[in-house]
């Protein structure tokens, strides 16, 4: 491929999704997709994130239709279990592909490639 042709060629980093590529969201689908249902308190060490900081991160991939929040009890502590949507795994993937490029990408170009 030319230089031309990967000029008119659309940016890898265009493709990423602001909703997904956030480090905690990105985790947090990252992590869903490794177990059929995740549970907050493993989320929260696996990210380092405060109930907060983690909580809020939930809610933004809850509304937008990416994991499903189901609570409920263990014994009588209460507990939050994520899962991972059809649409949160086609926003992964989507996510990876593009980082993937993104990779691709530079390491076509070289270490140390950068304009004058």
């Amino acid at each position: 491929m030319s230089v031309a042709d990967e000029a008119e060629e659309q940016h890898p980093t265009l493709a990423l999704d602001d909703t997904v590529h956030q480090r905690v969201r990105l985790g947090i689908l990252a992590v869903a997709r490794e177990a059929e249902s995740v549970e907050f308190g493993f989320l929260k060490e696996q990210l380092g994130a405060t109930d907060g900081n983690l909580s809020r991160h939930l809610k933004v991939l809850e509304e937008s239709g990416l994991v499903a929040v189901a609570k409920g009890y263990v014994g009588r502590r209460p507990r939050t279990w994520v899962t991972l949507t059809p649409r949160g795994a086609e926003a992964l993937d989507r996510e990876l592909r593009a980082l993937r490029e993104l990779v691709r990408r530079l390491d076509a170009a070289g270490p140390g490639h950068a304009p004058a």
